[in-house]
């Protein structure tokens, strides 16, 4: 395989690349379950760039098959390790759908299809590995590896697994974002020392034989007491949880046997906004490989080309999200010129069509920590900056947030600015100056305007994380009276979330008439999706809260959950029969008949008959949308006109190794 002169900027895929550059033996061979994307937004393309640009040879091995062993052999034996990861999401929310069922594409395989990784991918690539070469360093990294990095609960198998370590035989996983961990692990092999001898990394993990050389650490409870009592899981997650800041964790232990110990160093620090700037502005190709071409690409590239990446972390501290866990809370930005540069780049592209579709990470409106105190003193362990209300402490202001953006709107060859990551409506609640809201609806959205309520239930909320419900309805109230003033007619799409921790039917109901007092029914609906290492999870396998040790009732039959999701949605027919089982059993037959209260008519009524509501051909879905007219009075009409540079993403940002 052969490409033309322009096209060897992409690290190597194959030997005859390698030999090309004049190179006899790489010094790491990266192993990716995701096909080969050069762009910021892949952790993959991050990490390897990081490395090449402190004088270490890459060579890189997307989607190897994991049933053949030539495959890893592309390279033959690297000079220092093998670094792996399943990808930009963890390989099994990648393949499973919430009710476990097979998912029919791949947004980061060629041509969108399935089944180019294995289940488990980090675990069987370096099982392979490990079998054609018995004693090569194995670093393992990335957002499967990072949320696996101890015992956790696993939802497909149903149970709790060892440390991702354990089962993969790796050396050494790196956690969090991995930039500055992966070159102090490369240094180490390079100057010689054995990477059994590497445990003084922060933010990696490491498999012990004995805590001889361990120090002021916390113990966990081992791995058996775990598995047989699930409130030892929920104290040792709970104590996971409030040691992911560098500057206050402690090391943790966790036991499997009198010969095996798995240990967590503190997490790695944040990158400080220059180094921020020195990682994006690497010599990334910005697309995927042109190997890729014959299969039509790789689609998740389109949702993100066009994107900018200007901070990292978040502060909401969400149950239901991994980001704690994964980034952390401390924010990390980049600077102004650096994210206009890359604008800059952006609009030199053939394909650019002068829409910015993304300027944000995680959370949108986060442009710096949440209180001074965190840069020296860290982060609060056991207290969140905005739940359940927000911090005396907190800095509110989305000045510079703002400052960022109109200068992307002077970029000659900027058309729009859009901003797809989501805001903080609590956070937006909390600044008086109606400035940021203001410009964000007269110049960032298209109509639309994305935020995640995710339930109406304060029982709910609470678990969740969430602010009340009542900051909701204001923000609604204060976002209806900016639009009214700028004579706009813009919508909101809320996020909704069924089954979640402490969601009981009763809360389902309570969600599903309140969407018939709006007029709509949302067509997209999120399922709580139990993915490893966040405290949601941990609620919905344990029946507690780790925080309070309180007992939480959790939706974990499939048909509870069906039902749920079908009260959100419950004009479409094909959902009568689960709404009506729903509303019986739970004793609200009140919302059965035809009065303007009700859900459902008494019985099913026929697709041909026209009857209210329950008609395919005669209701109007509208797509997760709250509208408000000008006289501001609910209005579901043209509110499932959607921009095509205001769509939901399917790709997370900020995974990496």
């Amino acid at each position: 395989m052969s490409y033309d002169n322009d096209e060897r900027d992409f690290l190597p895929v194959c030997r005859e690349d390698m030999l090309r550059r004049g190179w006899e033996q790489v010094d790491f061979v990266y192993i990716c379950g995701d096909a080969y994307v050069d762009h910021s937004s892949f952790g993959a393309a991050i990490i390897t760039r990081v490395l090449e640009s402190h004088g270490y040879k890459i060579g890189f091995i997307a989607q190897p098959d994991w049933k053949d062993e030539e495959s890893i052999k592309v390279f033959g034996m690297p000079r220092l390790g093998f670094l792996v990861s399943a990808g930009n999401m963890d390989s099994m929310v990648n393949h499973y759908t919430v009710s476990k069922k097979r998912r029919s594409s791949d947004a980061y395989t060629p041509g969108g299809v399935i089944g180019k990784r294995p289940d488990y991918a980090t675990i069987v690539y370096c099982n392979l590995i490990r079998k054609v070469y018995k004693k090569v360093p194995i670093i393992i990294g990335g957002i499967e590896a990072s949320l696996r990095r101890l015992a956790h609960y696993d939802y497909w198998s149903d149970k709790l697994k060892h440390s991702i370590l354990v089962d993969s035989q790796a050396d050494i996983c790196i956690y969090g974002m991995g930039e500055l961990s992966v070159v102090e692990i490369a240094d180490a092999l390079e100057s010689g020392i054995d990477v059994s001898d590497i445990t003084f990394v922060n933010g990696t993990v490491y498999r012990a034989k004995n805590l001889d050389s361990v120090y002021d650490a916390k113990t966990l409870p081992d791995f058996e007491t775990m598995q047989n009592n699930k409130l030892e899981y929920a104290k040792s997650f709970y104590i996971q949880y409030c040691n992911t800041d560098s500057i206050t964790a402690s090391r943790l232990v966790e036991k499997y046997n009198d010969h095996l110990y798995v240990v967590q160093n503190p997490p790695a620090r944040p990158l400080t906004q220059l180094e921020m700037d020195d990682v994006y502005a690497l010599p990334y190709m910005r697309a995927y490989h042109p190997m890729y071409e014959k299969d039509g690409g790789v689609p998740a590239l389109s949702e993100i080309k066009f994107s900018l990446t200007s901070n990292r972390g978040c502060f909401g501290g969400c149950s239901f999200c991994a980001l704690t866990f994964h980034q952390g809370r401390i924010i990390q930005v980049r600077s102004h010129e650096s994210i206009v540069d890359e604008a800059v780049t952006m609009t030199k592209d053939r394909d650019f069509k002068g829409y910015i579709h993304d300027v944000g990470g995680p959370t949108a409106n986060f442009r710096h920590t949440s209180c001074e105190k965190q840069l020296t003193k860290g982060v609060c362990m056991n207290r969140q900056c905005l739940f359940p209300a927000p911090c005396k402490n907190l800095t509110v202001d989305h000045s510079d947030y703002i400052k960022l953006l109109r200068k992307l709107r002077k970029v000659p060859g900027v058309k729009k600015v859009f901003i797809r990551s989501g805001i903080r409506f609590d956070y937006c609640m909390c600044d008086a100056d109606d400035t940021f809201i203001r410009e964000l609806c007269e110049h960032h959205i298209s109509g639309q305007l994305r935020v995640a309520p995710e339930h109406i239930s304060d029982n709910v909320l609470t678990k969740m994380g969430k602010p009340s419900n009542d900051v909701y309805e204001k923000f609604l109230q204060r976002y209806k009276r900016i639009n009214n003033k700028t004579g706009k007619q813009q919508f909101v799409v809320p996020y909704l979330m069924s089954s979640h921790p402490g969601s009981t039917m009763k809360e389902a109901i309570e969600l599903a008439e309140y969407i018939r007092d709006l007029g709509y029914m949302p067509e997209q609906v999120q399922d709580f999706y139990p993915t490893p290492s966040t405290l949601s999870t941990c609620m919905y396998y344990t029946g507690l809260d780790p925080a309070t040790m309180e007992k939480v009732y959790t939706p974990v039959s499939h048909h509870e959950k069906e039902m749920q999701r079908a009260l959100i949605q419950y004009r479409n027919p094909d959902n009568y029969d689960l709404v009506k089982e729903a509303l019986i059993k739970n004793g609200r037959t009140d919302l059965i008949g035809f009065g303007p209260k009700c859900l459902i008519p008494p019985r099913k009524i026929s697709h041909n008959t026209g009857g209210k509501n329950f008609s395919s051909g005669k209701h109007k879905t509208v797509k997760n949308t709250t509208a408000y007219n000008n006289k501001g009075k609910h209005n579901s009409a043209g509110a499932g006109k959607r921009s095509s540079n205001n769509k939901s993403k399917s790709t997370k940002k900020g995974h990496k190794l």
